[in-house]
């Protein structure tokens, strides 16, 4: 079912006649699992007008590269394909991407969109709403529980958010429902030829200075990796995913930043295929109860990507510290060139560099790192923000910008006070070495 709290309209007013729906494709790359699709559908079967898609693909948008470009061109390829087999063509239009949509809106009765966190995505939103002269709708289905419906403010952390979504969380983690026939539009401009990624990245001219990762992107891919993980080690994940040097994570990070995966069809796969027990709890905290946390972190602080927008308290501790003596201080460049004393380090960005991301065992350690190398707090956050988003194929994502601002006290507590970190939580690489085989995990790497 759509829950109406999913619903919000952004340009109010009745559909026109004789037109189209269209639905405009921001974060929700998928078919399945996808309430904006199906409200989409439902509005163009009760209208009785085809139904059209649009996605505006950015060359130039912040700090997108050609790793990221054709992880998202493999999952436009599978969305392009998935949605004609409804009867929906897909439109993929190069340029600004308000601008395009607007112009694929003349005509349209209705514009139905999906709803990511970030401030590009609501800008653009913005900007729509207010040129378009037709109802504009957004539903949301990137989060499990629609986030204002759980919280309007933003949460100290995980356990002031937690039972606000578990009180809710049974009435949203029900199937949706696929809606039935629609009429397709008979003359869409498919636009952009997506059926090769690599080669239409190539033709875009983007920033190639970053290769792809070794994983594919797409819905295809996704679901073949979610199947994968909750038949194989979903049982022994709360232990398995500790542990870099075996796969035990579930590595759909990318898959649901990118929106081909949805957390519904995630969550509800994990719980068939399980009785229960630390293994599920553990997947069911990180995949919702975190990742709904940094959501929250990213709509209700408008700084989420700036140090400014780290709480007063650890910026107050790491500033009292910051004229401390560093035992190592490395540049960008250095860390970026994997230029440290630590192989530990090393190895861990030398695996983002390479495969698009980073154990979750190591990201921390890897960022506090910075922090205790680098000259200044601020400088620290800016280099750690920067490589992040610049390598890891879920860069740029909510999970991103609070997963950093971990690393600076973020939804954390005060600890004992230290040199250079304050208060701020320190990590040791002797740390690393009482969870798994470090030495092997760095003999893996470098």
């Amino acid at each position: 079912m759509i829950q109406p709290e999913r619903v919000q309209v952004l340009r109010p007013g009745e559909p026109g006649r004789g037109g189209f729906v269209l639905l405009w494709v921001q974060s929700s790359a998928r078919t399945r699992d996808n309430h904006a699709l199906e409200y989409a559908v439902r509005e163009a079967r009760r209208l009785g007008q085809p139904l059209a898609a649009v996605f505006g693909l950015n060359p130039d948008y912040p700090e997108a590269n050609a790793r990221h470009f054709q992880y998202l061109l493999e999952g436009l390829r599978d969305l392009r394909k998935g949605l004609a087999e409804r009867g929906i063509p897909l439109s993929v239009r190069v340029g600004n991407t308000p601008d395009e949509v607007f112009k694929a809106a003349q005509g349209a009765s209705l514009v139905v969109t999906d709803r990511g966190y970030l401030r590009p995505g609501r800008q653009w939103r913005a900007d729509l709403a207010e040129r378009l002269t037709v109802p504009f709708v957004q539903v949301e289905s990137d989060a499990v529980v629609p986030i204002h419906t759980v919280s309007n403010r933003q949460e100290v952390g995980a356990r002031t958010l937690r039972p606000k979504l578990h009180r809710l969380l049974e009435r949203f983690l029900v199937p949706l429902k696929v809606e039935g026939e629609v009429q397709p539009h008979p003359d869409w401009d498919l636009g952009l030829d997506v059926s090769d990624p690599a080669l239409t990245v190539r033709a875009l001219g983007v920033d190639n200075s970053v290769p792809p990762g070794e994983e594919e992107g797409g819905e295809v891919k996704a679901l073949a990796r979610l199947d994968y993980f909750v038949t194989r080690l979903l049982p022994g994940y709360d232990s398995g995913r500790r542990d870099p040097n075996v796969d035990g994570g579930s590595r759909l990070s990318a898959y649901l930043h990118y929106g081909h995966l949805s957390p519904l069809t995630a969550a509800l796969a994990a719980r068939e295929h399980s009785d229960g027990g630390p293994g599920l709890d553990a997947f069911l905290e990180e995949m919702i109860v975190r990742r709904e946390l940094s959501f929250n972190y990213c709509e209700f602080n408008p700084a989420y990507d700036r140090y400014e927008g780290l709480p007063a308290w650890t910026r107050g501790t790491l500033e009292e510290h910051a004229a401390d003596p560093r035992p190592h201080l490395y540049t960008r460049e250095e860390l970026d060139a994997t230029r440290t004393h630590d192989p530990y380090w090393n190895a861990a960005h030398t695996e983002m560099v390479r495969t698009g991301r980073m154990h979750n065992s190591m990201r921390m350690y890897w960022g506090k790192k910075i922090l205790e190398w680098t000259a200044t707090p601020r400088e620290a956050y800016e280099t750690t923000l920067w490589l992040n988003n610049h390598y890891e194929l879920d860069g740029r994502d909510a999970n991103s910008y609070a997963g950093v601002g971990w690393v600076f006290g973020l939804h954390d507590r005060p600890w004992a006070r230290r040199p250079i970190f304050g208060m701020v939580r320190y990590l040791a690489a002797s740390g690393l070495n009482r969870k798994f085989d470090a030495e092997a995990y760095a003999r893996r790497w470098t």
